[in-house]
């Protein structure tokens, strides 16, 4: 494992002029030394994508900022600087490069190819997050325990598997404004509106509903037996002291307007 003595820093802002062990600059390849790992990947999308990594930098922390209570020296932390590089873009854009840190140390071909296209990856992970609040509601609902959060939540997940399961079956209810795609394309939320149209294609194993009248439910004016749970949410003030509701929000003490 290579370490430079004295160890390199990258300043994305600029830094002295290039020099064994000075300051590694983003945009000025004068400053790069050889990188310690270098790969080439064939992608469909992106033409060649070219990687190269460089071990063991770490940045130049010039602010204390987060380390305001640390009073001896800034401490340096490693890692492993990436840069990308593709052919062109699906869109048509100019390629730009894309740099990367990681922040563990040794990374080896594998790991630098696993890195990018993590990077990568993070755009389905946005949207399919933006679907389960926006379109299936997973934050709708005021939960009160961490039991039905589990619980509502892999109820999420089973309704997102069956919208991936009926991909193939779904018609496809696009927008005047969206393009055709292929059954093996659709998005989760373009299988949606068509999935209400699968139930009276596919037998359902329950019976008839039965008639029946709905429950009194609960009598209007008598007190409930059972209290919601209320948990603390652990605030503490500044003196060390924990957080208490002020004596005017209390129940019965609040001062009632005379006519």
């Amino acid at each position: 494992m290579r370490r430079p003595t004295p160890p390199c820093v990258y300043n994305p802002e600029g830094g002295r002029p290039p020099k064994r062990g000075g300051e590694f600059v983003f945009g000025q390849p004068a400053t790069w030394e050889e990188p310690d790992q270098q790969t080439t990947t064939a992608t469909t999308r992106y033409g060649t994508a070219t990687a190269m990594a460089w071990d063991r930098l770490h940045p130049k922390l010039t602010r204390r900022a987060a380390w305001i209570t640390h009073d001896m020296e800034l401490p340096l932390i490693e890692g492993t600087v990436i840069r990308l590089s593709v052919e062109h873009l699906p869109g048509g854009g100019e390629p730009k490069p894309v740099w990367l840190w990681w922040s563990g140390t040794g990374a080896n071909a594998a790991d630098v190819d696993r890195l990018w296209q993590v990077f990568l990856r993070r755009f389905d992970l946005e949207h399919t997050f933006r679907l389960f609040k926006q379109t299936l509601g997973w934050t709708v609902p005021k939960i009160r325990d961490p039991e039905s959060a589990d619980r509502w939540t892999w109820l999420i997940l089973a309704v997102y598997t069956q919208l991936r399961l009926a991909r193939s079956l779904a018609t496809d209810l696009r927008r005047p404004w969206e393009k055709p795609a292929p059954p093996e394309r659709l998005t989760p939320a373009r299988v949606r509106r068509g999935f209400r149209n699968l139930r009276w294609k596919m037998p359902s194993p329950a019976g008839a509903p039965k008639l029946g009248k709905p429950g009194p439910g609960h009598p209007p004016g008598s007190p409930n037996q059972y209290r919601a749970p209320r948990h603390d949410v652990g605030r503490i003030l500044a003196t060390g002291e924990a957080h208490q509701r002020p004596a005017h929000h209390k129940k019965g003490t609040k001062p009632r307007r005379i006519a």
